[in-house]
């Protein structure tokens, strides 16, 4: 029988405060991931970048604050289960990063780091006289890798599915 993982967050008081993980990329269906994933832990034994990790009910997650993905696909490689599907038209996954108010540039504290992780350059500054530069991101060139969420001092940027 397959975990339900908001059961889980429900008997244990976490309604309403827990996000979703984010799982790997190329999943086919991210909802069904948790009823056929058997928990082997291959994809965390042969992630090169230590970012897949056990999460909540056993199952694997990534965790940017561990780094960045690099689309490898080794986790997809080695999946016994019929989870992925890595086509070179489809994209790894949907996910995008996403900046909030608690970001130093808001505070008034000049601060770039983001921006300079960010290998596709998807995070700009905008420059205005008289205040630090805000960023701003491209969801056209975000890849969702998570070399931003690592290096931001303020713990102010997150990857997530974009809200419909």
């Amino acid at each position: 029988m397959p975990m339900d993982l908001q059961r889980r967050h429900f008997l244990r008081g976490k309604v309403g405060t827990h996000k979703q993980p984010t799982r790997m990329p190329w999943l086919i269906d991210i909802d069904q991931f948790s009823s056929t994933c058997t928990q082997c832990e291959q994809c965390i034994t042969s992630c090169k970048e230590n970012i897949i990790v056990k999460g909540d009910g056993g199952f694997p997650e990534v965790n940017f604050a561990l780094g960045e993905c690099t689309f490898c696909g080794d986790c997809a490689s080695v999946c016994p289960e019929p989870l992925f599907n890595q086509s070179d038209d489809k994209a790894p996954w949907d996910y995008r990063a996403s900046i909030n108010n608690t970001c130093l540039t808001y505070n008034n504290v000049s601060c770039q780091s983001c921006q300079d992780s960010c290998e596709p350059r998807a995070i700009v500054f905008e420059y205005t006289i008289g205040k630090p530069p805000t960023p701003s991101i491209s969801s056209e060139a975000c890849t969702g890798c998570g070399a931003c969420v690592a290096t931001c001092p303020s713990q102010a940027i997150d990857i997530q599915l974009p809200t419909a």
